[in-house]
């Protein structure tokens, strides 16, 4: 079963690249999908596309999630890791289905993840045999660290924002993410957010705009 996805159509109307915004645990499509006004304003050409993830949330049945958190709903890890696996596959196909839809080349694609949404990211970009444009990842970590040397088939540039103040994922989660992607080859930029919660400041999102810019050549 394919996902279901919000839209933002590219501002110039001749969109050349995609930007694709992954949620985090609990929420759904929708909550990312506002970004792509004020980022649409530096990438005109760009379409915005933000999937619902395919599972509803155990701990908020309003939202969706791409796996179980053991330490929140209790499931066994193994369970999660399961369905982890489920998700990335069934993303990887949407994501497929995408390019062709919206006739880019994955080297026209971004992912920008949130939270879980970032897990996903990095989770499933670098095992796609064709290397996307970049990642993109807020406050979120890199699952399972040790099977990315194994596994990771492309090395797409990554950004990682995390806010100082964040009390979900921690804070230090992303310099343990940049290190074990740096160990593995990959191109790491980071970035503290002062202040910040568990969420994406000004000064993130702007670092994003411009990394997306870069690695589209725009």
């Amino acid at each position: 079963m394919s996902l279901k996805a919000e839209m933002h159509a590219a501002k110039s109307g001749r969109a050349d690249s995609l930007v694709v915004f992954i949620h985090g645990y609990g929420a759904d499509g929708n909550d990312l999908i506002g970004l792509a006004e004020p980022m649409a304003e530096h990438l005109p050409n760009t379409t915005f596309i933000s999937p619902h993830a395919p599972n509803s949330c155990t701990m908020n049945p309003m939202g969706k999630e791409w796996f179980p958190i053991p330490m929140i709903d209790m499931t066994s890890e193994k369970f999660a890791h399961e369905i982890m696996v489920q998700s990335v596959t069934q993303f990887q196909a949407w994501l497929d289905g995408q390019m062709v839809a919206h006739g880019v080349t994955p080297d026209r694609v971004v992912l920008v993840g949130f939270s879980q949404g970032t897990m996903m990211a990095l989770h499933a970009g670098p095992r796609r045999t064709d290397m996307l444009a970049c990642i993109v990842g807020f406050s979120g970590r890199l699952l399972a660290p040790d099977d990315l040397a194994d596994e990771m088939q492309t090395k797409p540039p990554v950004l990682l924002i995390h806010g100082d103040m964040d009390m979900v994922v921690p804070p230090t989660d992303m310099g343990k993410a940049a290190d074990a992607l740096t160990q593995a080859g990959f191109d790491v930029s980071t970035h503290m957010s002062s202040g910040m919660a568990h969420g994406i400041g000004p000064d993130g999102l702007g670092l994003a705009v411009q990394f997306i810019k870069n690695r589209l050549n725009l």
